[in-house]
């Protein structure tokens, strides 16, 4: 009998986290011997490893603890892997040489599947004396172009999807630009962006004072503090970024404030770290922990919550020990504090279950209760692993007792501390849960409201065809089993029914006990006003939020499919847009009308040249072929093979803009170049960008970054559909914003995870 409570939940185990031998054959047989791979492998670190491993083993099961992805999918499997999540990386050098060893710290870490965050404060701005060259500086972002171009490198080259955090202080003199780069939607699209928002900064923005734009000493500019607040939140209000992180508070609720300073966080922001520290994420699965859910005397059992954070934090701890790290930094940074992120999901639908309306007071004071009961919990379980094994060797019991949250700790959690030390500095976390809450059954993810109750999803099969099911979320799915088709209480709200206000109301209340910080994001309505909006941001401050994050539909970020102009009529509604591909290619006409253009790179002493003709169907002109050309004979078996094979590609028909988008992310490991003010990664990305100009001028495609205007072999199947754009994974337009990541909700797939 499976132990999956729906069909999804057996599909994201089986497409992320089932083991699988190099042939695609399945070494987990079933869900069980993943929880027993998981369990055996934390174990190892045991002197009674067995009986460890047994009581891993219960935690895990019936989804009651869930390890973050990487811990499920690599742990126990000898891969070269990390289990860690995230990382921030180490602080950037304002020089040439230092830049660009940090680039290859990014790249590996990456490579073996950690997001990572970056400050960009420590450039000099744009038009900043360059000394002993006679030169400006390019400033941050041109950098950040160059980040980008990596990261996208390494997902083409089939790594594990990468996500990427950049920062920046809201008094670095190129902040404006910071502020509006992602308002061009071809740049930095692997980056989340959030301005590091100080103390100062908002009490001059609340008194209307100036603000001072400053590097190195130097005042560059000075601005009002006020325009730009509105600046920010004006892109935000836009295109959704950048986010606000409220640096001073996570810098002084910090337990480490006394041995280290934060200035970045991992790419989700639930995590603020210093230069190479780690994320190592868990949850506690509060949706399975409820007695007599929807009952007279629903809730949870506080004891057997202390009981199974208490194992979860031992796992956690041996994490630490049996992970890989792409780099050894990050190793001594995690051994020298073994700081954890533990966290919940399944929150909203546990508030279901024991009749509370998200968003209430009552709701908020529940949260705060539960998160409190973890807190405690897990400050104790980790007393007791440093009585066993020793406290974090950074450990200082007077500077630690009087530092961030341990003010607020209970008497005897302090007590315990200063007797028999800690062994993890930081211990909570509530991080993004997405692909781990459909692997639990679609229980709500993080501390989210659930988003909806039910939806059809498309599950793509092998043959190319697409089946439909039905996906409930977990509260709901027991709420129908129990009480079949009775109307739904009134406490059974959604994502889209509340007021921002009460998302930020939640959030505060989880943060009260949450020691490093969380994953949220707040759905606002597309009608919302500047000024409501605004308030939203204000209010995150004023209750102690340490970041805040938005969504609000926009046109950056997607927009609204429509029925392409060769349609007759609107066919019948239906979510998604499937592209037809021909089977056989096209016959190539006698003549065909085309462009050449002139490509010169830098390192190249003959330029390339590149013609693209193009073929007219139903009255749409589309590309066809390539030639490509040099005189430089270092050149000449890439241009002829990748003449072959776009034409190939193009003459098949659909949606073949894809082939610019794999030529723009090819990084040359010697180095770019700089053409018209724009950093090119390699003359193969430089070729790309040709042929996107080219589909631009000709109507094929929207827009440089962009997808396609009027495919005349497209279908589009829904005059209706949410905005949004097409998930990279599957291809449905189904992708949202959750916990501060853009997540597909029909196959899982997500930014961040």
């Amino acid at each position: 009998m499976s132990r999956f409570a729906a069909p999804i939940a057996e599909q994201i185990w089986d497409m992320k986290y089932r083991l699988k031998k190099a042939d695609d054959t399945p070494a987990d047989l079933t869900v069980e011997d993943t929880w027993r791979r998981i369990a055996r492998a934390l174990a190892e670190v045991e002197e009674d490893g067995a009986a460890w491993e047994e009581r891993f083993y219960h935690a895990l099961e019936d989804f009651k603890f869930l390890p973050a992805g990487r811990i499920t999918a690599g742990a126990g499997t000898a891969r070269s892997v990390t289990l860690f999540n995230c990382f921030v990386m180490g602080a950037i050098p304002d020089s040439m040489a230092g830049i660009f060893d940090m680039l290859k710290e990014a790249a590996l870490t990456m490579q073996q599947g950690g997001g990572i965050g970056y400050d960009f404060s420590t450039i000099r701005p744009k038009g900043a004396d360059v000394k002993g060259v006679a030169a400006d500086a390019s400033g941050p972002l041109s950098f950040m172009d160059v980040w980008d171009a990596m990261c996208r490198t390494i997902m083409s080259a089939g790594s594990r999807r990468g996500a990427m955090m950049a920062t920046m202080r809201c008094d670095h003199p190129d902040i404006e630009d910071f502020i509006t780069a992602k308002s061009d939607p071809a740049r930095l699209r692997m980056f989340n962006m959030s301005v590091l928002v100080t103390d100062d900064f908002m009490e001059a923005v609340k008194a209307g004072e100036s603000w001072d734009l400053v590097f190195d000493g130097k005042v560059y500019h000075t601005v009002e503090a006020r325009d730009l607040w509105n600046r920010i939140m004006k892109a935000t209000y836009d295109y959704a970024e950048p986010g606000v992180i409220f640096i001073d508070r996570i810098n002084q609720a910090n337990n480490l404030s006394y041995c280290e300073t934060i200035s970045a966080t991992n790419p989700c922001g639930e995590q603020p770290l210093p230069p190479y520290g780690a994320c190592l994420l868990g949850s506690i699965n509060l949706a399975r922990l409820v007695t007599d859910p929807f009952g007279k005397c629903a809730g949870i059992d506080e004891d057997a919550l202390a009981e199974l954070v208490k194992i979860a934090v031992r796992m956690m701890d041996n994490v630490v020990d049996v992970s890989r790290f792409p780099l050894e930094a990050q190793a001594q940074e995690a051994q020298a504090k073994r700081r954890i992120g533990l966290g919940v999901t399944g929150l909203a639908d546990a508030l279901l279950m024991v009749g509370l309306r998200y968003g209430s007071d009552e709701a908020a004071e529940q949260t705060e209760s539960w998160l409190h009961a973890i807190a405690r919990a897990a400050y104790l379980a980790s007393v007791d692993l440093a009585r066993e094994k020793g406290a974090f060797p950074l450990f200082d019991a007077e500077k630690y007792l009087d530092s961030g949250t341990m003010r607020a700790m209970d008497a005897d959690v302090r007590d315990a501390i200063a007797e028999h030390g800690i062994r993890n500095a930081l211990l909570t976390s509530i991080a993004p849960t997405g692909t781990i809450s459909l692997y639990a059954g679609n229980v709500s993810s993080g501390i989210e409201p659930v988003f909806a109750y039910s939806y059809t999803r498309k599950v793509l099969q092998k043959d190319g065809s697409r089946s439909e099911e039905e996906v409930e979320d977990y509260a709901y799915a027991l709420w129908r089993e129990r009480f079949g088709d009775a109307e739904l209480p009134e406490h059974f709200v959604n994502a889209q029914t509340l007021a921002p206000g009460e998302h930020v109301k939640m959030q505060a209340a989880a943060q009260k006990w949450v020691d490093s910080s969380i994953s949220k994001t707040i759905n606002v309505p597309e009608e919302i006003g500047f000024e409501a909006f605004k308030d939203v941001y204000m209010l995150a401050y004023e209750t102690g939020c340490k970041g805040c994050t938005t969504y609000r539909p926009n046109e950056i970020t997607g927009s609204v499919l429509s029925v392409s102009e060769q349609s007759e009529a609107a066919p019948e509604a239906d979510k998604g847009a499937d592209v037809i591909y021909m089977s056989e290619p096209l016959d190539r006409p006698k003549a065909l009308e085309g462009t050449t253009y002139k490509l010169k790179w830098p390192d190249s002493e003959h330029a390339i040249y590149l013609t693209v003709n193009d073929i007219i169907i139903n009255g749409h002109r589309r590309p066809f072929e390539v030639f490509i050309n040099s005189k430089n004979m270092e050149h000449f078996a890439w241009t002829v093979a990748l003449t072959r094979m776009i034409s190939a590609v193009f003459r098949r028909g659909g949606d073949v803009s894809f082939v610019v988008e794999e030529l723009k992310a090819v990084f040359d490991p010697r180095g770019g170049a700089w053409m018209e003010g724009k950093y090119i990664p390699s003359i193969l990305a430089a070729i790309g960008g040709v042929l996107e100009r080219h589909l631009i001028a000709i109507g094929f495609i929207e827009g440089e970054g962009m997808g396609l205007k009027s495919d005349p072999q497209a279908q589009v199947v829904n005059l209706d559909a949410p905005k949004g754009p097409a998930c990279p994974n599957c291809g449905q337009y189904d992708m949202r914003m959750v916990e501060g990541c853009m997540t597909c909700m029909s196959c899982g797939h997500s930014k961040c995870g």
